[in-house]
């Protein structure tokens, strides 16, 4: 199959709608506790989804899954859990750091690791440097990063700035250092996804 750039920036547009909305179901249920509605959230989203997606689009599925190496499963399942504990931990940094700060520093992470992790792993990050687009990908993870160092630091000057009862009611648990500390973790371990 030919791959076309629009394509890849219309579903890479669609990636984006997709994530910028997840959080709109949740509003609807603020009886529940936060972590009821994202552990419901979660396993639609990691359980059934992924099933529901994979038979449709999958044939034979089943047999596609017990024919193929057992290496490749435990791999795909190793990184697979350790993208699930990003993903978990991903609704605790907006419970600390809220959408704008701990989506910038989360997806920042996950960009740059996500990146550079496969050729790390695979021992390709020397050969990756050697080309002209290798560079051009290096400069965009400097500039992401250069971002993510941004929006960190106005989210540290914005919390020096507002007395404690006035960031409360925009962040009911607003905490700068446990969500970072979060959010680092959940970049970390959602970059997972890259690897195989």
């Amino acid at each position: 199959m030919s791959s076309s750039p629009l394509l890849g920036v219309f579903f890479h547009w669609m990636g984006g709608l997709a994530s910028a909305s997840f959080y709109v179901p949740y509003k609807r249920v603020r009886g529940w506790a936060w972590e009821v509605y994202w552990l419901t959230g979660g396993i639609f989203s990691w359980v059934i989804a992924p099933w529901v997606f994979a038979g449709l689009r999958t044939e034979h599925l089943w047999e596609v899954l017990t024919t193929a190496p057992h290496s490749t499963l435990a791999w795909c399942w190793f990184w697979g859990v350790l993208w699930g504990f990003g993903g978990l931990t991903y609704g605790l940094t907006m419970r600390y750091l809220g959408m704008s700060l701990g989506m910038a520093i989360i997806l920042g992470l996950t960009m740059v690791i996500g990146t550079i992790g496969p050729p790390i792993f695979h021992g390709t990050l020397a050969a990756l440097a050697d080309t002209q687009s290798g560079w051009i990908i290096f400069l965009g993870i400097a500039l992401a990063v250069a971002g993510v160092v941004i929006v960190a630091q106005a989210g540290r000057a914005k919390e020096r700035e507002l007395p404690p009862e006035q960031s409360k009611a925009g962040i009911a648990e607003f905490n700068f250092t446990r969500g970072v500390l979060v959010a680092v973790f959940s970049g970390v371990m959602s970059s997972c996804f890259a690897l195989d």
